[in-house]
């Protein structure tokens, strides 16, 4: 940045230096040494407030120069307000000669970069302005107070001054309103990254979560890019299981074969086979059905063993239905379908060995007891079992989805923490409890 003309001027209060960092712009600035408010408007300095206080120490010293968007800026002036002496900020003022000014604000949680506007922002909706197509929501309606003042400004800046405020917000700028009998000013700030406010040699402080202080009204969650990344995550992943099952859960040509058990007997052995397996590794599925049992249970053992290498795979399998009445009137219980699946089963020629014993419910109450005693007289009953390779194990379908959507609704857990924590900070944000509190 080519300098500025600077001019050096005494301050009539204290007969310290003065420099002038945009003379021919500045109307006023503020002694370093003595805090008097000096009038530089006219070609004979003249003090327009007095002051005994000693020049506070800044975090930006007046004169530093920094790179923010591809312009240097150099902080010329500094305000501390407030808000009726309550929620302290910091604002100092930038300026370029080809530029002209820009702020930089902060209340210790982050830094902000704002522009003054030439146009009025459109009015959408209650509560709602527009701005270059970026709609703001209101965030703070208050007022501000200059505490204390150092350094150059272009209009007469004082100690006192008060003016009414409104910030209306979107994630990751603030549009500003201040204003007062004479003048309106609006002012676009956006949030500096971390980075940037290096250029200035300050350390940004930390923000939230883990700070202790709420987020800022502008300040975009931390968790949004993630979460949108999880999201788009979890569809390709959801659509990459579902295309998995379509491929290696579909069932191949189903075999099937019927037993006669009679309930109290020995378990009835039965072998169907060959069945051939053709994938390496690969789910078989085998189904049980008593469409004709009630008040039965049928045991069934399976046993799938490779002709060749006599490897066995085993599984159980429960067939059951219950029914009777009691006080509360007709009951049932049970299924007489059962569904079990063996996995992994690598490549071969196997048979299915199955063993299967039926055993009845005696008694209608609505606990039905054990009735170890039969007779010959006992009706037999029809198990079916069909088997077929392929099948869909829906827990891993269901432990998948949820090792996909925890990271996810982690997350976003997280982002409604934090905008629950930004918007309660907000002027705004009770309106609807207090509506209801009205109610009552």
């Amino acid at each position: 940045m080519t300098d500025p003309a600077i001019n050096a001027l005494t301050c009539p209060a204290c007969g310290g230096t003065v420099e002038m960092r945009a003379a021919g712009y500045s109307v006023t600035i503020i002694c370093q040494y003595c805090s008097s408010v000096l009038d530089v408007a006219n070609p004979d300095v003249r003090i327009i407030e007095r002051y005994e206080e000693a020049a506070r120490k800044l975090t930006i010293p007046l004169g530093t120069r920094g790179v923010l968007r591809g312009v240097e800026w150099e902080a010329i002036g500094y305000l501390g307000r407030s808000e009726g002496g309550s929620y302290p900020w910091e604002e100092y003022l930038l300026f370029n000669p080809y530029h002209g000014y820009r702020w930089l604000t902060t209340d210790g949680r982050g830094w902000s970069f704002g522009t003054m506007l030439t146009a009025m922002p459109r009015h959408l909706s209650s509560g709602v302005l527009s701005v270059d197509g970026e709609s703001y929501e209101a965030f703070f309606q208050g007022d501000a107070q200059v505490d204390y003042v150092l350094g150059e400004f272009y209009w007469r800046v004082a100690v006192g001054e008060r003016v009414d405020t409104a910030d209306y917000v979107r994630p990751g700028a603030m549009l500003s309103f201040e204003g007062n009998e004479s003048e309106r000013n609006w002012t676009l700030s956006e949030l500096l990254e971390p980075k940037e406010i290096r250029a200035f040699g300050v350390d940004p402080p930390r923000q939230w979560p883990g700070t202790g202080r709420p987020p800022m009204p502008h300040q975009p969650s931390p968790y949004r890019a993630s979460l949108k990344g999880f999201f788009k995550l979890g569809l390709i992943t959801m659509a990459a299981l579902i295309f998995i099952i379509i491929l290696f859960g579909r069932k191949g040509e189903e075999q099937s074969f019927a037993m006669t058990l009679t309930p109290g007997r020995e378990a009835v052995s039965q072998t169907l086979g060959p069945i051939v397996l053709t994938r390496p590794k690969q789910a078989v599925t085998i189904s049980a059905n008593a469409p004709a049992i009630d008040n039965l249970w049928i045991d069934i053992d399976y046993a799938l063993v490779d002709r060749k290498t006599q490897a066995s795979y085993e599984a159980y399998g429960l067939v059951e239905h219950y029914s009777g009445r009691d006080s509360d009137g007709a009951w049932t219980e049970g299924s007489r379908d059962k569904t079990t699946k063996l996995a992994i089963v690598p490549a071969g020629i196997y048979d299915l060995v199955v063993d299967a014993s039926a055993s009845r419910w005696s008694g209608s109450g609505s606990t039905p007891s054990a009735d170890s005693g039969w007779g010959d007289s006992e009706q037999a009953v029809t198990l079916d079992v069909r088997i077929a390779p392929g099948g869909f194990f829906t827990s891993n379908f269901v432990l998948a989805l949820i090792f996909v959507l925890l990271p996810f609704f982690y997350l976003l857990w997280r982002h409604a923490s934090f905008e629950t924590a930004r918007r309660n900070e907000s002027d705004f944000a009770s309106s609807d409890d207090d509506d209801e509190d009205d109610d009552e």
